[in-house]
């Protein structure tokens, strides 16, 4: 019954997670990546 239910969990818990990717807007854009409103990478310095 533990081994069911924890499959049952994990398997909805992936389920949710893909659906909240794929309902993301920022799947429509093409080319866009979520450090481009920033201006710049992360990681690099502020001045560079």
């Amino acid at each position: 019954m533990i081994d069911n239910f924890a499959l049952l969990l994990t398997h909805c818990l992936m389920l949710v997670a893909a659906w909240r990717l794929l309902r993301r807007p920022d799947l429509d854009r093409e080319g866009a990546a979520p450090f481009a409103r920033f201006g710049r990478r992360p990681g690099t310095p502020p001045d560079a």
